[in-house]
């Protein structure tokens, strides 16, 4: 049935439960109104046993129910009543009920103990029930056996189950029509969902996802509104990628090949080989790096969607470890460092990397001091790095952790970017702001 549409399923479904409650119905119903007719004949009898021993007592002739033979068809025509005497041997000629049954009656009634019992028989193929009670009649003691045939429980089940049977058979068919409407309006959702997931898959995902509705089908269309947005940014991001890359990696290519060619055809531009050889040189490093870091961008997207193993590091040390091995590049610079324990859970190489590209930064434009301070806030620690260079546009701020937004001097406006991913991959986050008249990093590290 799987293979079958969902409204088909849902429709199969809802008909299965009702025509399974219908079964269920109908095994229980006959025996729930035999047990409860079975209590109401008693009920009946007893009561009528009451009304007549009433008016026995009160000696009313008039409305005495008995007849000369001590029979009595009460207003109940289901009913009748037999008085037996206790001690006196019962001679009876009726073929209502058997001559022995009547004489077992009498013994039974004899070893009754309690005033009231209810007892039943099965007689040919009927069952009898009656209720025997101890009464006096003439000053002497005697029973008053009261009765009533199964006959009359049968056909109040027999009536009552028919009526529930039409019953349960309007109530299936006309289910049918609002079961096929709900099994319509539940799959109609999910039909158009079907439809905007299918139109996602095949890249055409500028079309919003719209679902109104707030029950778990509207969630489920909020989600894949959500991935569609995704879907779109990632998209777009990658066409910029693109973009930035063909345009970047083109300039040092064209560089190269153009000296080359120079150099080949014995040419200098920069008036002589080794000085034209260095420039061969600076730009392969420039297009080497930023192949790296594009690389680098590609690990850190593999990283984010897979659980990268973590481990206790002491980011205090790998902050001091990298300060001093980027001293040597501007030596003159000053160093202001004040570095409290920070413990912290993560990829060691990661962080490197991301101080590496922060510090790198510091060092493009820093005119005398590179200051670094870690320190612990809340549940957090703050590391906050800083320069006395020119502080960073503010047209740039804004952008200056996306990808291919470089500030004046910038390399390649991947480095930032590089920062900030590692930042989200361990639950952080960067930014920068114009502080003091000085461009300040901050980084936040969750403890």
């Amino acid at each position: 049935m799987k293979n079958k549409s969902l409204a088909f399923q849902i429709w199969i479904v809802i008909s299965g439960i009702l025509l399974l409650i219908s079964l269920v119905l109908m095994i229980i119903f006959p025996t729930t109104l035999r047990n409860f007719f079975t209590n109401e004949i008693y009920n009946t009898i007893e009561n009528e046993q009451h009304i007549l021993t009433e008016y026995r007592l009160q000696g009313d002739m008039d409305m005495d129910p008995l007849n000369p033979n001590g029979e009595k068809l009460s207003p109940d025509r289901s009913v009748q009543h037999i008085i037996l005497p206790e001690n006196a041997p019962f001679f009876y000629n009726e073929k209502k009920l058997p001559l022995r049954f009547l004489q077992e009656t009498q013994s039974l009634a004899a070893r009754q103990e309690a005033i009231t019992e209810e007892y039943s028989r099965v007689i040919g193929d009927e069952r009898l029930f009656f209720v025997i009670k101890k009464v006096s009649l003439d000053g002497q003691p005697a029973f008053l056996l009261s009765y009533a045939w199964d006959s009359y429980r049968n056909d109040l089940v027999l009536t009552l189950f028919k009526q529930l049977v039409l019953v349960m058979i309007i109530v299936f068919l006309f289910s049918w029509l609002p079961s096929i409407w709900l099994a319509k309006y539940l799959s109609r959702p999910l039909v158009s969902l079907e439809k905007d997931v299918k139109r996602i898959s095949n890249e055409d995902w500028h079309e919003p996802v719209i679902l109104e509705r707030s029950d778990e089908i509207g969630k489920l269309g909020s989600s894949i509104e959500q991935m569609r947005q995704r879907l779109v940014k990632k998209d777009e991001a990658q066409r910029t990628l693109l973009q930035n890359i063909s345009h970047d990696l083109k300039t040092p290519v064209m560089v190269i090949r153009g000296y080359a060619k120079s150099v080949n055809d014995g040419i200098y531009p920069k008036g002589d080989l080794t000085s034209t050889m260095d420039v061969i040189e600076e730009e392969s490093e420039r297009l080497e790096k930023k192949i790296k870091d594009l690389l680098y961008i590609r690990k850190l997207d593999y990283l984010s969607s897979r659980n990268a193993s973590k481990e206790k590091l002491y980011l205090n040390r790998i902050v001091q470890e990298v300060i001093e091995r980027i001293r040597w590049s501007r030596q003159e610079l000053d160093y202001s460092i004040q570095l409290e324990e920070a413990v912290i859970h993560g990829d060691q190489e990661l962080w490197m990397k991301l101080l590496e590209n922060l510090f790198e930064n510091q060092l493009r434009y820093a005119d005398t001091i590179i200051g670094a301070k870690l320190t612990r806030e809340g549940s957090d620690y703050l590391l906050k790095i800083w320069n006395d260079g020119p502080p960073i546009e503010e047209d740039i701020l804004v952008h200056l952790f996306e990808p291919f937004h470089k500030g004046s001097n910038g390399e390649f406006g991947l480095g930032l970017n590089i920062v900030k991913r590692i930042a989200e991959l361990h639950g952080g986050k960067v930014w920068a702001v114009n502080e003091k008249g000085m461009s300040t990093f901050y980084v936040k590290i969750p403890l």
